[in-house]
């Protein structure tokens, strides 16, 4: 097995050092699971939510240890991370929740037959989870899929997984029994030997948050193998649109334009990457710029605190700054310009671009861009801006900032995104409703409080008598 260490962004401190799992280690990961499952799935619901209850107390009283390791490994402020770390407990109180919302009653029918509905687990389901959230997105496939009474073969992003350690750790402390859930770690490789479908015995699902060429090499892989569950969520190419927006909003719109494009450093799939101004709106971008540019960024021990973290590492933010050179190139104009840290390339505060009238440059038509880039679009009136925010193959979030309310529904009936807010950024979304999107965002399988549902399969009986 390789080597393969992890390091925060910003200082270089080594945070996780350890091999990644090769054929051999997820074969004997997988016939752990297959073995423990059944057991597991034979627990029972109560057992398995006393399980889900007491991971819940373990992760309220390691959130502050988890949240430190989060900022440091992924790139995040304290807040951020605090934030994260503070969504596992609630998360199983949600998922039980989730589950006790599609308990059907027996119920009779005319010929007096008794109808019902009860559900079994898939069997092993493959996890694997992205760095922006190393502990939240992952646990929220986790805690539904053990729930279910499923196995699960975990594989954090090689970019943080210590915090993916730390979460297996804590399922573990809260009593699973051996094998139900195990933490493989590594890259490309240690994934592919866990996902492919050819070997026997494979996993029964894979549920996968992360870049969109990797998600379709997944649903090309799984084509010929439709017994086996997929979970696709592949980010976006998110709008927000300005709308009517009367001089006292102004500053209030632009407050939450910035929390929709720099959460996490734009580092956030749900993040807004295109902001769309009606003329009605003219106002707004002068104050998105000049809000952005008060904006900070540093390291989560920096003082005073900032507003924004590091990328998860300087290529990345190479990649971002070669897509303003990009737009610059292309004849974009600039309102504020991305600023890098020259001591820390890591460190980068966030750039907006006004690009009405320009076609965008070869390669970023429709390209997700993971970092603190806004590009600004001025349209005339709400049609035209609902036609820009669907210019895109994507369809995962978006969000309409508006004085005037009503416009609402026309705006979330004709958007495809699925997730459509109203004077709520895009980076807002509630464990309590299903996540997830449309179009190259995904495969009709969300997250958050639907998860539950692709875990399990239903069975429908109906009892009568002899």
């Amino acid at each position: 097995m390789a080597a393969f260490t992890s390091t925060d962004p910003v200082t270089g401190e080594t945070l996780f050092a350890g091999e990644a799992a090769d054929g051999a280690a997820v074969a004997a990961a997988l016939a752990a699971a297959r073995a423990a499952q059944p057991g597991w799935s034979a627990a029972g619901t109560d057992a398995r939510a006393a399980v889900l209850r007491r991971f819940a107390d373990l992760a309220r009283a390691a959130a502050p240890r988890l949240a430190r390791l989060i900022a440091a490994e992924a790139g995040k402020t304290l807040a951020d991370a605090a934030a994260e770390a503070g969504l596992l407990a609630p998360k199983a109180d949600a998922t039980l929740a989730a589950a006790a919302a599609r308990v059907v009653d027996d119920f009779a029918l005319p010929n007096g037959t008794v109808a019902g509905l009860s559900h079994r687990p898939l069997g092993v389901l493959a996890v694997l989870g992205p760095f922006n959230f190393p502990v939240h997105l992952p646990n929220g496939q986790i805690t539904p899929a053990l729930l279910a009474g499923n196995a699960v073969l975990f594989k954090p992003s090689e970019r943080t997984p210590a915090s993916g350690a730390f979460l297996a750790d804590l399922w573990r402390e809260a009593g699973l029994p051996g094998g139900v859930l195990t933490c493989l770690q590594g890259g490309r490789d240690t994934a592919v030997a866990l996902t492919d479908p050819t070997r026997e015995p494979a996993v029964d699902g894979v549920l996968f948050t992360g870049g969109r060429p990797a998600g379709l090499a997944l649903a090309e892989a799984y084509g010929p193998f439709p017994e086996r569950m997929l979970a696709l969520e592949l980010g976006g190419n998110n709008p927000v649109v300005a709308h009517r927006v009367d001089g006292g909003d102004t500053a209030a719109v632009a407050r939450l334009v910035l929390a929709s494009a720099f959460a996490t450093s734009g580092q956030r799939c749900t993040c807004a990457r295109r902001l769309i101004v009606t003329a009605s709106a003219a106002a707004v971008p002068a104050a998105v710029a000049e809000a952005a540019g008060r904006l900070t960024a540093g390291h989560f021990l920096d003082e005073p605190a900032t507003d924004l973290g590091p990328l998860i590492d300087a290529p990345a933010a190479e990649a971002v700054l070669a897509a303003e050179a990009a737009w610059l190139e292309a004849g974009a104009t600039p309102l504020v310009r991305l600023r890098q840290d020259a001591g820390r390339p890591a460190v980068l505060r966030p750039g907006v671009l006004d690009v009405t009238g320009v076609a965008p440059p070869e390669g970023l038509a429709d390209r997700e861009v993971f970092g603190p880039l806004l590009t600004v679009r001025r349209v005339e009136g709400l049609d035209e801006a609902i036609a820009a925010a669907n210019a895109t193959r994507y369809g995962l979030a978006a969000a309409l900032f508006t004085s005037e309310p009503a416009a609402f529904e026309s705006f979330r009936h004709a958007v495809r995104a699925g997730v459509v807010n109203l004077n709520t950024p895009t980076t807002g979304a509630s464990g309590k409703l299903p996540f997830g999107g449309v179009g190259h965002s995904g495969n009709h399988r969300p997250a958050g409080s639907a998860a539950i549902d692709f875990c399990r399969d239903p069975v429908a009986s109906l009892t009568g008598t002899l």
